[in-house]
């Protein structure tokens, strides 16, 4: 609700200053340019609802909590360090470092005039995560890792580098999904409540909470972004949810099933891996465009189509992930 009752005022300042998305020329994309040069124009940043609603949400609990001493304002507060510290100071990094490529976009800096390329973006993606790996391990002492139907294992130091590993792949993951009207909105939407219930059932209710925050904040964005879209989540929002995602993960020991509750993400990071890879080697394209559902729009599948059959794959996969969880548990 409290997404809602602002973003008319985000919309608005989004269209006075034209803060819209520009789309790559036929020349460097031009199967992607075809089918998305009607989009150009369009109000990039939206992905500020969500983040910013759950910043000011988190701080605004916090701070009454601090001041009135009162036992309500206590039990709202879901900002501590154990469990929501960490995944809230990623999602602010990365949504300011995803703002700054969002800017660039719009005034046509960066590569080739389409911001941060992709290298860019995983060497952020990268020093983020390291600092999470650090504060994993060092300031947490989180060092062990659980592996469904083996149980934990304690690995120290080395569970540094798979921490980086998942933070990395899934910021990327995410941020390649965000390329139809409502389509990075809907799968997160899905990943985040599993999540959540992950961590309800963990007893971890403050990360439960911060999740559920989250997914109402793009429950919200969702209803502005369905084709045709209102505005753009751009990367200020899938930057910073697929590091957050990530974390949240790690957090709930969902390492291993966060491949099942993301399946959307990990289908779309690898055939855009593979069409480089081809590409690289063999001189040739496996897919007409990546990520997929580019493939399937340049194959003629409608926008809508895409996007809703993803979303159900998301629904899907999200609970065949708790179930996992559960039977495990």
């Amino acid at each position: 609700m409290v997404t809602v009752i602002w973003t008319p005022f985000l919309t608005n300042f989004l269209y006075k200053y034209k803060i819209g998305k520009q789309i790559r020329d036929s020349k460097t994309a031009p199967i992607f340019a075809k089918l998305h040069m009607k989009k150009s124009g369009t109000p990039t940043m939206g992905g500020i609802l969500i983040w910013m609603t759950t910043l000011v949400l988190a701080l605004l609990f916090a701070m009454l909590a601090a001041v009135t001493e009162m036992p309500f304002f206590k039990d709202i507060n879901f900002l501590n360090r154990p469990e929501t510290l960490l995944p809230l100071g990623a999602l602010v990094a990365t949504a300011l470092v995803g703002l700054a490529d969002d800017f660039f976009n719009v005034r046509q800096m960066g590569s080739q005039g389409g911001g941060l390329r992709v290298r860019h973006k995983l060497v952020i993606y990268t020093i983020i995560s390291i600092i999470a790996a650090w504060w994993f391990v060092a300031k947490l002492d989180w060092t062990t890792l659980h592996v469904p139907f083996a149980g934990n294992f304690d690995i120290g130091w080395w569970f540094a580098p798979i921490i980086i590993f998942v933070i990395v792949a899934t910021s990327f993951s995410v941020n390649e999904t965000d390329g139809l009207d409502g389509l990075a909105g809907g799968t997160l939407l899905a990943a985040f409540f599993a999540l959540a219930f992950i961590a309800f059932m963990q007893d971890k209710v403050n990360l439960a909470t911060f999740c559920a925050v989250i997914s109402g904040s793009l429950l919200a964005f969702l209803w502005f972004n369905i084709s045709p879209a209102r505005f753009f989540m751009g990367d200020t929002g899938s930057m910073a949810m697929g590091t957050t995602l990530g974390i949240v993960a790690i957090l709930t020991n969902s390492i291993f099933i966060l491949p099942i509750i993301g399946l959307v993400f990990v289908i779309e990071a690898l055939s855009v891996i593979i069409q480089l890879s081809s590409k690289r080697f063999r001189k040739k394209k496996i897919f007409q465009s990546t990520p997929l559902h580019h493939h399937f729009e340049a194959i003629g599948w409608p926008e809508t189509k895409i996007v809703m059959r993803f979303w159900v794959i998301a629904a899907v996969m999200a609970v065949v992930g708790v179930s996992f969880y559960l039977i495990d548990k």
